[in-house]
């Protein structure tokens, strides 16, 4: 079944990262979940898939439906159990379609007109680089490489070692590391299993603070996180920053032509270069420059943006809004 609409669907039996362009669930008739393929991190959307680790996900799959054809439902924790039952979805126009990432941006909203929202809220579905494993893209349990000093180096894992589990789920793809990642408290540690040379080896990960950080610019709810810079673009090539003086991974955009109001308003134009916030260097692009802000900044905070206008260097300072209007 191949769905492109939210509407209806069960939450707390389809739980993924909504922030996805494609996700897939392998499931019996009761809802029960074998396994999942997908999942992402900054990099390319199709980074992490390939018809071949599709096909050994698949594998794996009917494996686990062979020794459990009747599989419980899965089910995950949540406040509603289809989108269109959060407040958010309700102002939508009827029938509207819903798409995954505003899932999490409903989510958003719930929390905070509760009180519960909090920052790390953003930290979801880490990539298992956080904890040093890095997986095959074609056979998805196996271990490609593992960081040196890492919680996965530690433990003693290895390149080649192929993993049963994590956190109690089982492992056959990235998007099934990432779901058990999702899964893992703040900190502490989680039981690992794998297999080497044909023997079942276990251990405990451990969780350092700040463990589940990652860079979110790529993700579409990003961009409804307070408060926003209000300004976007084009980043420059590393031509253009050499012939202003700047590293070539300085922060470095051009404006573009739909100029918000706030912007307008403190003297950015179309066409102005901003390279970043007056007494931060910044190595980055223009998409993690706006998941910077949201992140390192509060509503009312005052920022003064760098700009180049020619050969002018202007200091634009701005108060920031929780809401951009254009």
């Amino acid at each position: 079944m191949r769905l492109t609409n939210m509407r209806g669907v069960n939450l707390n039996v389809f739980d993924f990262d909504y922030d996805l362009t494609w996700m897939s669930f392998f499931t019996n008739a009761n809802e029960h979940i074998y396994g999942r393929y997908g999942g992402r991190d900054t990099g390319d959307a199709e980074a992490h898939l390939s018809l071949a680790g599709l096909k050994q996900a698949l594998r794996r799959a009917l494996e686990a439906h062979r020794r459990d054809p009747d599989g419980k439902p899965s089910r995950a924790s949540g406040p509603a159990s289809t989108p269109e039952q959060y407040p958010a979805a309700r102002r939508l126009k009827a029938g509207a379609c819903i798409h995954c990432h505003q899932v999490n941006d409903f989510r958003r909203e719930a929390l905070k007109v509760a009180g519960n929202w909090r920052l790390e809220n953003v930290w979801v579905y880490p990539p298992p680089e956080n904890v040093g494993i890095s997986l095959d893209r074609d056979q998805g349990d196996r271990v490609a490489a593992v960081a040196a000093n890492s919680p996965a180096g530690r433990i003693g894992l290895r390149a080649g070692d192929r993993l049963q589990s994590l956190n109690g789920q089982p492992v056959a793809s990235f998007a099934d590391a990432q779901y058990a990642l999702h899964r893992a408290p703040v900190g502490g540690a989680i039981p690992i299993s794998w297999q080497r040379a044909g023997r079942t080896l276990k251990g405990d990960l451990s969780l350092a603070d700040g463990w589940r950080k990652a860079d979110i610019s790529w993700r579409a709810s990003m961009w409804g996180l307070d408060p926003s810079p209000g300004v976007h673009g084009q980043d420059l090539t590393a031509a253009e920053k050499k012939a202003l003086g700047l590293p070539a991974d300085h922060l470095a955009f051009r404006q573009g032509g739909w100029v918000t109001k706030q912007a307008r308003a403190v003297g950015i134009r179309e066409g102005d270069v901003i390279t970043g916030i007056e007494g931060e260097t910044l190595a980055m692009n223009v998409r993690q420059f706006n998941a910077y802000v949201r992140l390192n900044y509060q509503v009312g905070d005052r920022i003064v943006l760098q700009v180049i206008r020619g050969k002018e260097r202007l200091s634009l300072p701005m108060v920031l809004p929780a809401r951009v209007s254009f």
